[in-house]
């Protein structure tokens, strides 16, 4: 498209962002209308139409800029017009396909395991990630080289034939699936809780939680949960529960859902608040990924990139270096550290989600740390670093995101509500999401503050910004890296508070483990009643 390197730059965040705050949409239609399969399969057509658009337009000279060549001379001419909107239609058809397939894919696997497999579970989400990364490096290496030496049109080609193979998988498969039926809108018992708890908020709670309204006011109140299952009162956000409380009116009128919500409906809510602080600690994270596919490619140009005398190693394949590990890794991870893990801990996931997440979280600390000291060393050397010393980097995020991504993914779906499941495992792209936004306005930030230092004090370079230069050489990325290691460790001490504080209702236990059993058993009681009364339940987190 002949784009200048700040608007090409701008368009790939832009697309990414769109695509996992999309995330959100395709969770929230699956839970809501169509069911995970069903939007799978509408939004998969999506995408494989969007690869098409763009092979075509790659092919067809007529809707592409024309060629040119910057090292004679020539101006390109930036695509303008229909050819742009073409290109931005076909883009964001991807997008927009991409971003409702990808939670549904996670929920829609895990929905066809009992809710007591928990180690079949725990298996499954590593072997989602293996494939993931499989993906990714097929995409890094064999996808880019094909663009490279065959042309862009053949590239975006092989992709729709891929897509139109998945599709063909998802289809054949149609027949023996286990579906979770949509349940109305999410967001209609959301808002019941909050207008209820509102309207009623100058009333006193009861101290007896036994007094607060258990079942639903009307036969057809929507909520996020089957019917059979009653989710147990606890002690968090306690000004929700004035939702339930119920208007003596000597029994003459019921009282609307919106003024009236059952017990089973706030703790939904209080579910949904109580997760929040977990998915916030997790940005800083993917800030930190924003960086690895930005600066740190940005870092491998201005590195020996020969491996031999006649082969350069592309700076953008590097991205593909983790994936190349983790294809190992993740593996050795099932096979050898679950079990070892399990005989401690007696979980059948080996440690639990929120501990794999934290550990994901502690590692890529030391990622930007090495990132640091490598920039440094690369700054005041006498000669060109082999790009290879940047590797490490690359290969610490790696382990911290087999850790962390699998684990926030764990994690929403077994904290998650029956018929919430898509919705929260997108919350885990919409963090990506948010990384990358957070790590724009990050950047813009310390450029603005260290040019106004720098300007005040009148310090060698100018008054530049860290990296106001489009020259790594006058800018101080170092500096830049070192930030965020500083700040990746704030977010991990952040996170142990916050992962301390929480604590699930103890009726969404997927994983039964001796610390977990008793709460199974009041599931397994609260299934075959009513309503039950819990008294004196104590549990050890």
């Amino acid at each position: 498209m002949h784009f200048s390197l700040s608007k090409s730059a701008n368009t790939v965040t832009n697309f990414v962002g769109t695509v996992f705050l999309l995330s959100l949409l395709g969770g929230f239609l699956s839970d809501s209308y169509l069911g995970s399969f069903w939007t799978m399969l509408i939004f998969g057509f999506v995408e494989l139409s969007g690869f098409i658009l763009l092979s075509v337009q790659a092919h067809v000279g007529e809707l592409r800029p024309a060629k040119c060549n910057v090292s004679i001379g020539v101006v390109c001419e930036e695509a303008e017009g229909y050819k742009a909107w073409i290109f931005y239609g076909a883009l964001y058809l991807v997008a927009l396909g991409s971003g409702c397939m990808k939670p549904n894919i996670i929920s829609h696997g895990a929905d066809q395991f009992d809710v007591k497999q928990s180690k079949k579970l725990s298996t499954f989400f590593n072997c989602a990630y293996f494939s993931f990364c499989s993906g990714e490096l097929v995409a890094l290496t064999l996808l880019v080289w094909v663009q490279t030496h065959s042309g862009m049109d053949l590239g975006f080609g092989v992709s729709a034939a891929a897509m139109a193979v998945g599709l063909i998988c998802l289809i054949s498969g149609s027949i023996v699936y286990r579906n979770s039926p949509p349940r109305g809108s999410i967001f209609t018992p959301i808002a019941q809780v909050f207008v209820a708890a509102i309207s009623k908020r100058k009333q006193i709670c009861p101290s007896n939680s036994e007094m607060l309204h258990v079942t639903n006011a009307t036969s057809g109140t929507n909520t996020m949960i089957s019917n059979n299952v009653t989710l147990i009162h606890t002690e968090k956000f306690k000004f929700l529960d004035k939702a339930c409380i119920k208007i003596q009116n000597n029994g003459m009128t019921r009282e609307s859902p919106w003024r009236l919500c059952s017990v089973s409906q706030v703790e939904q809510v209080k579910v949904l608040l109580s997760v929040v602080p977990i998915f916030a600690c997790t940005i800083l994270f993917n800030t930190i990924l924003a960086q690895l596919q930005t600066f740190s490619v940005q870092q491998g140009t201005y590195m020996n990139t020969h491996l031999t005398r006649d082969f350069q190693i592309p700076p953008a394949s590097l991205q593909a270096i983790p994936y190349m590990m983790l294809i190992f890794v993740v593996p050795l991870y099932e096979t050898a550290f679950v079990p070892l893990a399990r005989r401690f801990t007696q979980r059948d996931s080996g440690i639990s989600s929120l501990q794999r997440v934290g550990t994901g979280l502690f590692i890529a600390t030391f990622s930007m740390v090495a990132a640091a000291i490598v920039e440094h060393k690369r700054r005041n050397s006498d000669k060109m670093l082999s790009i290879f010393w940047i590797a490490p980097q690359f290969l610490i995020f790696g382990v911290s995101e087999m850790f962390t991504a699998v684990g926030l993914i764990e994690f929403f779906y077994k904290q998650s509500i029956q018929g919430m499941q898509s919705f929260l495992t997108a919350m885990t792209y919409c963090s990506y999401s948010f990384g990358f936004y957070l790590s724009s306005l990050l950047v813009s930030f310390v450029n603005k503050v260290t040019t106004s230092t720098s300007t005040s004090t009148s310090t060698s370079g100018g008054g530049g910004g860290w990296l106001s230069d489009n020259d790594l050489n006058k800018d101080r990325l170092d500096l830049f890296y070192w930030l965020l290691s500083a700040l990746s460790l704030v977010n991990f001490f952040n996170y142990l508070f916050w992962s301390k504080w929480y604590s699930c209702n103890p009726s969404l236990s997927h994983s039964p483990s001796p610390i977990t059993e008793p709460r199974q058993l009041v599931l397994d009681d609260l299934e075959k009643q009513t309503s039950i009364t819990i008294i004196n339940y104590n549990t050890n987190r």
